[in-house]
């Protein structure tokens, strides 16, 4: 006859696993811009250590100046944006601010040439981490259009001539129908319809000084070195 242990231990006794976040946050960020990002940080790192090891004079202090300018810029516009969304709130992380909408304080998202949300004050926030499509936003609406007339019983010809009798070219089913910016806003217009009356909250905006307060002293570095020449 056997027993475990764990019958015989009381409920104060048992450990107790560490709670899980209530609201887990989506994460939506470019991955275009990464890539540019990383891209174009390698080459700047790449030319500035350069300057350093091999340059003469004031070369090598000028390099380092422009490093800090410009390496916390590239960063803030491209590897920083994300949007973090879960059923409280919408957290913009744009290059230079992070804004914290709860649902409750939205009043609605935009796609146009870019992707933006309002909050019940009126303010426009900029989605960077989301950036608009317009070549795919282009090809998933002739898609779309292209599945309606199939649907009436019409498709049109390689010539763009209408005719009930031409089959359809393989491949074009396969075409997204809504470009994926704008799938992604249609989520965020979900949960915003889903939330706003529970979600209620404050607007929180914070500065990004991780990235401002090194972009300014190279800034001033490079000035006083150029001044200075």
């Amino acid at each position: 006859m056997s027993c475990t242990i764990g019958a015989m231990t009381s409920p104060q006794q048992q450990p107790t696993a560490p709670s899980a976040p209530a609201h887990k946050d989506w994460a939506h960020r470019s991955t275009m811009g990464i890539g540019g990002g990383l891209l174009l940080c390698a080459i700047i790192g790449w030319l500035g250590i350069d300057a350093l090891v091999h340059g003469d004079g004031r070369t090598p202090w000028l390099a380092l100046a422009g490093m800090l300018l410009v390496l916390p810029i590239v960063i803030a516009f491209t590897l920083r944006p994300a949007v973090f969304v879960n059923e409280q709130r919408l957290r913009v992380r744009n290059p230079f601010r992070v804004i914290t909408l709860p649902w409750g304080k939205v009043s609605g998202l935009r796609s146009g040439y870019s992707n933006e949300v309002f909050s019940d004050a009126g303010t426009k926030y900029q989605l960077w981490a989301i950036p608009v499509s317009l070549r795919a936003r282009k090809r998933a609406n002739r898609q779309q259009a292209r599945l309606q007339m199939e649907a009436a019983g019409i498709t049109s010809r390689p010539g763009g001539f209408a005719s009930a009798f031409t089959a359809p070219r393989p491949g074009d089913s396969d075409e997204p129908t809504r470009a994926a910016t704008d799938k992604i806003m249609d989520d965020l217009r979900e949960l915003h319809e889903g939330h706003a009356a529970v979600a209620q909250g404050e607007v929180t905006i914070r500065w990004a000084y991780e990235i401002l307060a090194p972009a300014l002293v190279g800034a001033i570095a490079l000035a006083v070195l150029l001044a200075t020449g």
